[in-house]
């Protein structure tokens, strides 16, 4: 059976070296921490060096919650629970809990959203608007252990967790106060998004380091049924692209309703609008990015002219009248890319770029391959 090689507290790579350097300079601003590292084998790291800003309260915070399969790479693990049931599963979980467990595929997003909140705490040391973590997951409370231990080991800030033993977690997704919500588990996806909790599932697949510098996050979100509703995409299917161009052309002026991430991305240009009020624009740590395949002249007014009166200020609009996103995708490099249709969700993965589905409107119940997110 395979185990993780003993490790050493500290950078891992040259990429999580850089990432570490760019944390502590932001830190070291507002907070010095004196942690002594030592041989993570032998004792778990001190809480106290995740602990870079005070844990936020619910109602000023934006809440991300994530389950632990997308949190960390729990690929192996998840093998043993199928082949040997959850006996043996817990009993290996139990005997490895204080080896550390692998960035999984929402790694390097929230451990970008740390580096964000820190620079706003660079702007004002009291501010309250943070992005906090919770970790979601239907493991049992001895698990929780292993859990604990791994983000203490990777220093993140984590301080909320649920564990239910078995039973779904979607329950508590609204007692959170939960923006978004990312889970390997479609089902728990597919639920949450009924209750109209913005949520996407995440994929085993493209890097689980940032692949770039964690000094700029960076987000991009298809149109149609994300950011927009599926009210285009329904035309599309159903009666195909021509028609689809005829109703664009004669609504350009009125906007789309709500897609399922149209809140959460509200949210996040929220927090733009914090650094930009101080004069940061072009040096803003956030960039947010539409990729759609509509094109530009055709039905693109109408997509541009939704997101004026919405307010939302995306910072690069990228109409590919259908081409692949996945080329573009590896060049934008974000550390999530949010998308209704499996082909694009694919596309991305093969280009090395963490992609996440969004299980929702019509494009779920066709396999057409015609599409205008």
């Amino acid at each position: 059976m395979t185990t993780f090689p003993p490790t050493i507290v500290g950078p891992d790579s040259d990429d999580d070296a850089e990432i570490e350097k760019e944390l502590n300079q932001i830190t070291n601003n507002f907070v010095t921490l004196d942690v002594k590292k030592a041989m993570f084998q032998d004792r778990p790291l001190s809480p106290i060096a995740t602990r870079r800003w005070n844990i936020p309260k619910p109602d000023t915070a934006i809440i991300i919650a994530v389950s632990s399969r997308a949190l960390f790479d729990l690929t192996e693990e998840r093998t043993l629970y199928e082949k040997e049931g959850l006996a043996k599963y817990i009993e290996y979980m139990i005997e490895k809990e204080n080896t550390p467990l692998k960035p999984g595929s929402a790694f390097p997003f929230i451990q970008a959203l740390a580096c964000i909140n820190l620079k706003l705490l660079e702007l004002d040391p009291q501010e309250k608007n943070l992005f906090d973590v919770v970790l979601m997951s239907n493991q049992s409370a001895q698990i929780g252990v292993s859990l604990i231990n791994s983000i203490n080991y990777h220093k993140m800030t984590i301080e909320r967790v649920c564990l239910t033993a078995g039973k779904s977690v979607i329950g508590y997704l609204s007692a959170y106060n939960t923006d978004l919500y990312l889970s390997a588990d479609e089902d728990n996806v597919v639920q949450a998004l009924n209750r109209g909790i913005a949520s996407a599932r995440l994929f085993a697949g493209g890097s689980t380091k940032a692949s770039q510098s964690c000094s700029k996050l960076k987000i991009a979100f298809d149109g149609d049924a994300v950011l927009f509703s599926d009210e285009a995409e329904i035309i599309a299917k159903e009666h195909g692209l021509e028609k689809f161009f005829e109703n664009e052309a004669k609504k350009a002026n009125q906007p789309l309703d709500y897609g399922p991430l149209h809140k959460f991305a509200m949210k996040i240009g929220e927090i733009k609008k914090k650094f930009s009020d101080r004069g940061i624009i072009e040096e803003c740590p956030i960039r947010t990015y539409l990729v759609t395949a509509r094109s530009a002249a055709s039905s693109g007014l109408r997509a541009l002219r939704t997101l004026r009166v919405w307010g939302l200020d995306i910072d690069e609009a990228l109409f590919l009248a259908g081409a692949p996103k996945g080329p573009i995708l590896e060049k934008i490099k974000p550390h999530l890319f949010f998308d209704d249709q499996t082909r694009n969700v694919e596309s991305g993965l093969e280009h090395g770029v963490q992609s996440a589905h969004v299980p929702y409107g019509i494009a779920q119940k066709s396999t057409s391959k015609t599409g205008t997110g």
